[in-house]
């Protein structure tokens, strides 16, 4: 597969730009940024400290890499963007639609890494913290970001095709309709670098699980076979769909240009790797009051 890089800078085409300054790199959403409200990136696999199959900006703790290397990837990271690491959150994800509710009393600095994972069997976190650091992890499936500048309140999911043909935006929005009282009118989201349609095939029982839940006016938007009898599933239109459907207005919704499993360089992919390879993360945080 050919690398397609197809992010550049930023201008009115591009929902989502690669910054390129210093020595880690990092995407980020203009929508997000230009609030002023939050601190955000989706990472790369640049520079961090990890070798190997996880070279270099690694964050996943359990598939052999060095547990001090992860670490420090996180500490550079959040530093590069603005955040604290001592206030951190991370879950462990299974491809579930659970939320959880973060609170100040969960930020206590001197946490090891594996205590800043307090959650098992959990995809999406939501805070109304300032400074509260939320991350989620990815090699191909879909990260979602949510603010409401009105409220205050912030959201970060981790959607894979089981979190999609879940609605996980939609769960996650109404988490925050339900804790925070969000009006999903003024909710700002966004979906983060993941796995394109071209390059994500899947079998008929994935497709007969979307064509379940799905309409088929929307089911023609996101799912067709290829030329071999397979399915191609288009994850950002199906998520562009679910926080439409939600109540997120269009222009409070970006959504990514840029495939990890296209650009095998710059980002970690299970799918063109086969499972060798480290973890992306997105990383989420109210400024400080």
């Amino acid at each position: 597969m050919s690398e397609k890089i197809v992010y550049t800078k930023k201008d009115d085409k591009n929902p989502i730009v690669l910054n390129q300054e210093g020595e880690i790199p990092w995407f980020y959403f203009p929508l997000l940024q230009e609030t002023g409200l939050v601190h955000h990136g989706f990472s790369t696999r640049l520079g961090g400290v990890s070798s190997g199959q996880f070279a270099t900006m690694n964050f996943n703790m359990t598939l052999g890499d060095d547990f001090e290397h992860v670490e420090e990837n996180f500490r550079r990271f959040c530093k590069a963007i603005g955040c604290d690491w001592n206030r951190a959150v991370m879950t462990h994800q299974t491809h579930t639609v659970n939320i959880r509710t973060v609170t100040k009393d969960m930020l206590s600095d001197g946490r090891t890494l594996t205590e800043k994972k307090p959650f098992t069997d959990v995809d999406g976190l939501i805070t109304n913290v300032p400074g509260a650091v939320l991350i989620t992890s990815f090699a191909d499936c879909v990260p979602l970001y949510f603010l409401d500048p009105v409220k205050r309140v912030i959201g970060l999911s981790h959607s894979g095709w089981r979190g999609t043909v879940n609605r996980m935006g939609g769960v996650t929005v109404r988490r925050m309709q339900e804790v925070y009282g969000c009006d999903p009118a003024d909710i700002l989201a966004c979906v983060g670098p993941s796995i394109c349609r071209d390059c994500y095939e899947v079998g008929p029982e994935v497709a007969d699980e979307f064509s379940s839940v799905f309409g088929q006016d929307e089911i023609l938007q996101i799912l067709w076979k290829n030329s071999a009898g397979r399915y191609q599933l288009d994850l950002w239109k199906t998520n562009e769909l679910i926080l439409k459907e939600a109540g997120i207005r269009p222009e409070h919704l970006a959504v990514t240009n840029v495939c990890t499993c296209c650009n095998p360089q710059l980002l970690f992919s299970h799918r063109y790797t086969k499972g060798k390879r480290g973890n992306l993360c997105a990383f989420l945080s109210l400024t400080d009051e």
